[in-house]
């Protein structure tokens, strides 16, 4: 009979590579009482079927710094605990078989440098001669990364088990979780089931989902929302070939290939494009070590490419021909953290193939996160936060997942857009601006409108790292929005009612603003965290003496609920996400006034309507609010409309705006303004690790107001001083364009990298914004150095500020 403890501080559902790294790491932190249950045998999910490629560089800085912390954990673990991990150093090369590639992968090297990784870019010739076995056809460049490895997955989750048991973890193999009990929002404790017949109760203070491809079931249990499918994933590995000897781990991206030599044989892995979901009805109770059936058809259009490439793969004959299962998620981003329906239920799993390279990292990072009850740095790209309840639907997952396990290798062009599992949300006015020829793109499900097509130009993005078919659409759109008068649609924003006796209270208590204010005033304001960063970026707008609406970017309405909720405790107070219920329109450009003013009897004066209030008013034959303020740096207001009257306010709109040219606009032309003006985008400039002060918006916070949440944060830094200030930059160059990450140099030494990018078409170049060290020193010393942004290994000469570069005194907006 199994033995099993009552009672366990946490309890961790699932024993792959991820579960085993977050017991280890929470032993290493002094954890007692902590159970991992397994459901068969350690590994025997997806982790003993990896390809094991441990790669260090990622797409964002804190992604980097946790796959450089796990291939350090790998080279030492063996010796720690006596488990051989097969962890070898031998080094990564991809190649680009086209320009647009070799521009990413370049792109990708200026980033490592800037994230401290090792990287060389590599000619063909390079290429040839650290990989003799290469048909160099077609082959542009590459870069090589020598610190990149491969390991064995299976001993990798064993040592790391090792380890958790060495620092008093109980780990128990071939124990189902059948059941969750759950009060509130938290878990209570969990049922469980041997396979011997044994069972039980075990209590506990929390549980860790590392259910790998069960997770969304395992979520389900649990009251949570994790959205993942497992697809088929294929690979074969060649008879053994004479001579072979240890090489880099190999890309080929634009063939969806990758290779690895494994003693004496070599492996051929791919991504294909149109993926295989796999187990719509449920993962079957038995699968163990399973694997799938052979699709020689699926997989022999990969093979053909792969044998012209390594022409010995086709001399060699074929061992093994693999497929077996591996969970993906709707954006190929994993999910980490504390899941936002419950107050102690953690989630880490869905790692889309690179569980094995992403294990240590995640483990550790959950684990000092689980310790502190604080996020140890940003990890809004992995943050399960970021999740819409829709996208836990099985059926979206199904759609879904037949293509984000190609865009894995697919090229990863800046607003490339999804193509699956499509037109799930609709703004109020969709069929208006899909009649005005809107191109959508889809962002937290919703479609909106990035850019406006032409009469005479396909509905459709053409992808590039140059200038995009879109760019000049884009430029003509900003020019309205700066000259005459452009509307945008922003419906899908974040909506939370706040309302109740103790309304005002609680949002002094948790924004660093005053919201003490006059009803109709519009707070622009942040949450802050403990140590004075930035876990959202708002505006609060006061309704009445009990009510106020708090207006939050869409992708992130559900975590900045989820933050309001947890710092709630026993308040007078209701919130309710209205973000469906009302529709938004924003009207902005010198001629906003004007044509407010013909389809409105209100008075949008300065006097009646300053910058920063709202007033209800009628408009053409329906009601509205009208919130004046801008994200584009121009006169203009947000009409908020409920969404039976949407229609009728975009026909009242248009009808008036052909007096004055009203020209709609798209989010490319949007951010392309907001980034002028300098305004921050969160999740990008502002993150839960910048310190509000060293992000400029020291304007935004009120430290004489009574306790808030940062506050002491706050005054530590004001008296301490800032390291570091988040720069504007203005390429001196008008051709080049910039996304984020790209190195900032400082007197010919790399500084700090790009937060955000985008053109400034009213400026004539690409405005980029980011965080440059300044411990000690003045404003003058800052901006007296000269700048450099690296542009895919071409460094561009800059101009940096630290006032908007466009308007720095506010005057459009206030005029």
């Amino acid at each position: 009979m199994t033995n099993l403890p009552s009672h366990a501080r946490v309890v961790i559902i699932g024993g792959g590579v991820i579960g085993c790294s977050v017991a280890y790491h929470l032993a290493k932190l002094g954890w007692k009482d902590v159970v991992l249950l397994e459901r068969k045998q350690l590994t025997s999910g997806t982790t003993w079927h990896a390809a094991g490629l441990i790669a260090q560089l990622r797409a964002s800085s804190n992604m980097t710094k946790l796959a450089k912390y796990t291939q350090e954990l790998y080279g030492a673990l063996e010796a720690e605990t006596g488990v051989s991990t097969g962890f070898k150093r031998v080094g990564s090369i991809t190649v680009a078989l086209t320009d647009e590639r070799k521009e990413e992968i370049f792109r990708s090297a200026a980033m490592a440098r800037a994230f401290g990784v090792d990287i060389d870019e590599i000619t063909p010739t390079e290429i040839g001669e650290k990989y003799p076995h290469l048909n160099l056809e077609n082959v542009k460049a590459g870069v090589f990364l020598d610190k990149d490895g491969q390991g064995d997955p299976a001993n990798i989750a064993l040592a790391l088990a090792k380890g958790a048991r060495q620092g008093g973890a109980l780990i128990q193999e071939r124990v189902k979780v059948s059941a969750i009990a759950r009060q509130g929002r938290r878990v209570t404790g969990v049922d469980w089931r041997a396979e011997d017949g044994s069972s039980g109760h075990i209590t506990c203070d929390m549980i860790v989902n590392c259910a790998g491809m069960w997770g969304h079931e395992v979520g389900r249990m649990a009251g949570v929302n994790v959205p993942l499918h497992a697809c088929e994933h294929f690979y074969i590995v060649s008879e053994p070939i004479k001579g072979l000897s240890q090489l880099p781990v190999l890309r080929v991206p634009d063939e969806c290939a990758y290779y690895k030599e494994d003693a004496g044989k070599m492996m051929l892995g791919a991504f294909e494009p149109q993926a295989k979901p796999w187990a719509m009805n449920g993962i079957p109770d038995s699968f163990e070590f399973d694997q799938l059936p052979e699709d020689f058809d699926h997989f022999e259009p990969i093979l053909e490419m792969a044998i012209n490439r390594m022409p010995m793969l086709g001399e060699a004959g074929i061992h093994t021909f693999f497929n077996g299962p591996e969970s993906f998620t709707p954006d190929d981003a994993y999910h980490l953290g504390l899941a936002p329906e419950m107050d102690n239920v953690w989630v880490a799993a869905g790692f889309n193939s690179i569980g094995i390279q992403s294990a240590g990292g995640a483990g550790m990072a959950l684990s000092q996160w689980m310790e502190s009850g604080s996020k140890p740095f940003d990890l809004g790209d992995v943050d399960i936060n970021r999740m819409q309840p829709f996208q836990g639907n099985k059926h979206y997952l199904f759609e879904r997942s037949k293509e984000t396990l190609g865009l894995l290798y697919a090229d990863h062009f800046p607003y490339r857009q999804k193509a699956s599992a499509r037109h799930i949300r609709h703004s109020p006015f969709h069929s208006k601006l899909d009649a005005d020829a809107a191109v959508f793109g889809e962002a937290g499900g919703w479609e909106r409108p990035n850019w406006f097509a032409k009469p005479s130009q396909q509905r459709a993005y053409h992808y590039s790292w140059k200038r995009q078919n879109w760019f000049d659409n884009a430029a003509q759109e900003l020019a309205a929005l700066r000259t005459g008068v452009g509307m945008y649609d922003m419906s899908s924003f974040g909506k939370l009612r706040v309302e109740g006796p103790d309304a005002e209270a609680f949002l002094n208590y948790i924004c660093g603003n005053d919201l003490s204010v006059p009803i109709g005033k519009i707070v622009y304001t942040q949450f802050l965290n403990h140590a004075g960063g930035i876990e959202a970026d708002i505006t609060v707008t006061r309704l009445s003496e009990t009510a106020f609406i708090v207006i939050t970017p869409a992708v992130t309405r559900l975590a900045d609920e989820t933050w309001m909720r947890r710092h709630l405790d026993d308040r007078a107070v209701v919130i309710t996400d209205v973000t469906a219920g009302e529709a938004v329109m924003a009207v902005m450009g010198p001629q906003a006034r004007q044509l407010l003013q013909a389809v409105s009897p209100n008075d949008f004066s300065n006097e009646a309507n300053p910058f920063g209030t709202m007033q209800e008013i009628e408009i053409g034959l329906g009601l509205a609010r009208a919130h004046r303020v801008s994200y584009v740096g121009e006169l203009g207001w947000e009409i908020y409309v409920s969404s039976d009257m949407a229609l009728h306010l975009y026909d009242t709109l248009s009808a008036a705006g052909t007096a004055f040219d009203l020209k709609p606009c798209g989010m490319h032309a949007m951010d392309c303004g907001r980034i002028e003006k300098g305004f921050r985008h969160f999740g990008h400039d502002i993150t839960c690790e910048d310190h509000v002060l060293e992000a400029g918006l020291g304007f935004a916070v009120k430290t004489n107001k009574p306790e808030f949440i940062g506050r002491d944060a706050v005054l530590r830094k004001k008296e301490a001083g800032l390291n570091t200030r988040l720069l504007q930059f203005q390429l001196q160059d008008p051709g080049p364009m910039l996304y984020h990450n790209e190195p900032v140099l400082r007197d010919g030494e790399i500084v700090g990298y790009l937060s955000s990018g985008a053109y400034g078409h009213s400026l004539g170049a690409a405005i980029g914004m980011g965080y440059v060290p300044c411990k000690g020193e003045t404003r003058e010393d800052l901006l007296a150095s000269a700048y450099e942004i690296d542009v895919a290994g071409t460094r561009i000469k800059a101009t940096a500020s630290l006032r908007p570069l466009y308007d720095p005194s506010a005057t459009r907006v206030k005029a």
